[in-house]
Protein backbone atom coordinates (compact mmCIF):
# COMPACT_ATOMS: atom_id res chain seq x y z
CA UNK A 1 0.00 0.00 0.00
CA UNK A 2 2.91 2.22 0.70
CA UNK A 3 4.41 1.97 -2.83
CA UNK A 4 1.00 2.87 -4.36
CA UNK A 5 0.79 6.00 -2.22
CA UNK A 6 4.29 7.09 -3.13
CA UNK A 7 3.67 6.39 -6.79
CA UNK A 8 0.46 8.44 -6.81
CA UNK A 9 2.23 11.38 -5.13
CA UNK A 10 5.05 11.30 -7.65
CA UNK A 11 2.63 11.16 -10.57
CA UNK A 12 0.59 14.01 -9.08
CA UNK A 13 3.65 16.23 -8.71
CA UNK A 14 4.77 15.48 -12.26
CA UNK A 15 1.31 16.13 -13.67
CA UNK A 16 1.03 19.41 -11.72
CA UNK A 17 4.41 20.57 -12.99
CA UNK A 18 3.41 19.78 -16.57
CA UNK A 19 0.17 21.78 -16.20
CA UNK A 20 2.02 24.80 -14.80
CA UNK A 21 4.52 24.67 -17.65
CA UNK A 22 1.70 24.42 -20.16
CA UNK A 23 -0.18 27.36 -18.60
CA UNK A 24 2.93 29.54 -18.77
CA UNK A 25 3.22 28.88 -22.50
CA UNK A 26 -0.46 29.56 -23.23
CA UNK A 27 -1.16 32.49 -20.86
CA UNK A 28 -1.50 35.77 -22.79
CA UNK A 29 0.47 38.84 -21.81
CA UNK A 30 -1.28 41.31 -19.49
CA UNK A 31 -2.96 44.16 -21.38
CA UNK A 32 -1.11 47.44 -21.28
CA UNK A 33 -2.76 50.51 -19.73
CA UNK A 34 -2.33 52.51 -22.96
CA UNK A 35 -4.37 50.05 -25.01
CA UNK A 36 -7.11 50.07 -22.32
CA UNK A 37 -7.38 53.88 -22.38
CA UNK A 38 -7.45 53.86 -26.16
CA UNK A 39 -10.29 51.35 -26.12
CA UNK A 40 -12.30 53.57 -23.74
CA UNK A 41 -11.87 56.70 -25.81
CA UNK A 42 -12.77 54.84 -28.99
CA UNK A 43 -15.95 53.40 -27.45
CA UNK A 44 -19.11 55.38 -28.11
CA UNK A 45 -21.42 56.00 -25.17
CA UNK A 46 -25.12 56.68 -25.49
CA UNK A 47 -27.97 57.43 -23.12
CA UNK A 48 -31.50 56.16 -23.62
CA UNK A 49 -33.80 58.50 -21.65
CA UNK A 50 -36.97 56.38 -22.02
CA UNK A 51 -39.11 59.50 -21.52
CA UNK A 52 -36.95 60.96 -18.71
CA UNK A 53 -34.94 64.17 -18.80
CA UNK A 54 -31.27 63.72 -19.73
CA UNK A 55 -29.33 64.37 -16.48
CA UNK A 56 -26.21 65.35 -18.42
CA UNK A 57 -27.87 68.01 -20.58
CA UNK A 58 -26.85 71.60 -19.82
CA UNK A 59 -29.94 73.30 -18.42
CA UNK A 60 -28.66 76.79 -19.20
CA UNK A 61 -28.07 75.86 -22.87
CA UNK A 62 -25.39 78.52 -23.32
CA UNK A 63 -27.33 81.42 -21.80
CA UNK A 64 -25.60 83.72 -19.33
CA UNK A 65 -27.20 84.31 -15.96
CA UNK A 66 -27.99 87.99 -15.52
CA UNK A 67 -29.04 89.41 -12.21
CA UNK A 68 -32.28 91.33 -12.26
CA UNK A 69 -31.98 94.96 -11.21
CA UNK A 70 -33.10 95.32 -7.62
CA UNK A 71 -33.03 91.56 -7.00
CA UNK A 72 -30.81 91.81 -3.94
CA UNK A 73 -29.48 94.20 -1.35
CA UNK A 74 -31.91 96.79 -0.01
CA UNK A 75 -35.03 95.41 -1.67
CA UNK A 76 -34.82 92.33 0.56
CA UNK A 77 -34.48 94.24 3.84
CA UNK A 78 -37.45 95.00 6.01
CA UNK A 79 -37.80 98.44 7.60
CA UNK A 80 -38.53 96.91 11.01
CA UNK A 81 -35.25 94.95 10.93
CA UNK A 82 -33.06 98.01 10.28
CA UNK A 83 -31.40 100.31 12.78
CA UNK A 84 -30.25 103.84 12.05
CA UNK A 85 -26.49 104.08 12.56
CA UNK A 86 -25.79 107.61 11.37
CA UNK A 87 -26.51 110.41 8.94
CA UNK A 88 -23.95 112.05 6.65
CA UNK A 89 -24.17 115.13 4.47
CA UNK A 90 -22.51 115.02 1.05
CA UNK A 91 -22.89 117.74 -1.59
CA UNK A 92 -25.72 119.28 0.34
CA UNK A 93 -27.79 116.07 0.46
CA UNK A 94 -28.40 113.98 3.56
CA UNK A 95 -27.79 110.23 3.44
CA UNK A 96 -28.75 107.81 6.21
CA UNK A 97 -26.55 104.91 7.23
CA UNK A 98 -28.63 101.90 8.31
CA UNK A 99 -27.60 98.40 9.31
CA UNK A 100 -29.59 95.28 8.62
CA UNK A 101 -30.01 92.14 10.74
CA UNK A 102 -26.51 90.91 9.86
CA UNK A 103 -24.93 94.24 10.79
CA UNK A 104 -23.79 95.32 7.33
CA UNK A 105 -24.06 99.09 6.72
CA UNK A 106 -26.13 100.46 3.85
CA UNK A 107 -26.28 104.05 2.63
CA UNK A 108 -29.85 105.14 1.82
CA UNK A 109 -31.38 108.38 0.63
CA UNK A 110 -34.93 109.59 0.14
CA UNK A 111 -36.79 107.40 -2.32
CA UNK A 112 -34.79 104.16 -1.84
CA UNK A 113 -37.08 101.12 -1.73
CA UNK A 114 -37.14 98.19 0.70
CA UNK A 115 -39.12 94.95 0.92
CA UNK A 116 -42.02 96.62 2.73
CA UNK A 117 -41.70 100.33 1.96
CA UNK A 118 -39.31 103.16 1.17
CA UNK A 119 -37.36 106.09 2.66
CA UNK A 120 -39.67 109.09 2.87
CA UNK A 121 -37.23 111.69 4.20
CA UNK A 122 -33.79 112.03 5.77
CA UNK A 123 -33.17 114.86 8.24
CA UNK A 124 -30.12 115.78 10.34
CA UNK A 125 -31.08 113.68 13.38
CA UNK A 126 -33.68 111.24 12.02
CA UNK A 127 -34.84 109.27 9.03
CA UNK A 128 -38.51 108.74 8.15
CA UNK A 129 -39.55 105.45 6.54
CA UNK A 130 -42.96 104.72 5.03
CA UNK A 131 -44.26 101.16 5.37
CA UNK A 132 -46.61 100.30 2.47
CA UNK A 133 -46.95 96.52 2.87
CA UNK A 134 -47.09 94.15 5.81
CA UNK A 135 -46.17 90.48 5.21
CA UNK A 136 -46.66 91.01 1.48
CA UNK A 137 -50.17 92.50 1.83
CA UNK A 138 -50.60 96.16 0.81
CA UNK A 139 -51.74 98.44 3.64
CA UNK A 140 -54.82 100.63 3.22
CA UNK A 141 -53.09 103.43 5.13
CA UNK A 142 -49.28 103.49 4.97
CA UNK A 143 -47.46 103.86 8.30
CA UNK A 144 -44.59 106.27 8.85
CA UNK A 145 -41.77 105.06 11.09
CA UNK A 146 -39.29 107.58 12.45
CA UNK A 147 -35.86 106.29 13.44
CA UNK A 148 -33.66 108.69 15.36
CA UNK A 149 -29.99 108.77 16.21
CA UNK A 150 -29.33 108.29 19.93
CA UNK A 151 -28.34 111.60 21.59
CA UNK A 152 -24.99 110.15 22.76
CA UNK A 153 -24.11 109.24 19.13
CA UNK A 154 -24.63 112.77 17.75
Amino acid sequence: MRPVLILSLVLGVLAGGALVAQEEKVAPAAPRAESFVGALSAASFSYDPEGRRDPFKNLMAGRDVKERPGAGGLTQLSIGDMTLVGIVKTRGKLTAIVSGPQGFPHFVKAGDRFADGYVLDVQETQAVFRVTTEKGIPLMRPKDIVKEINPEER
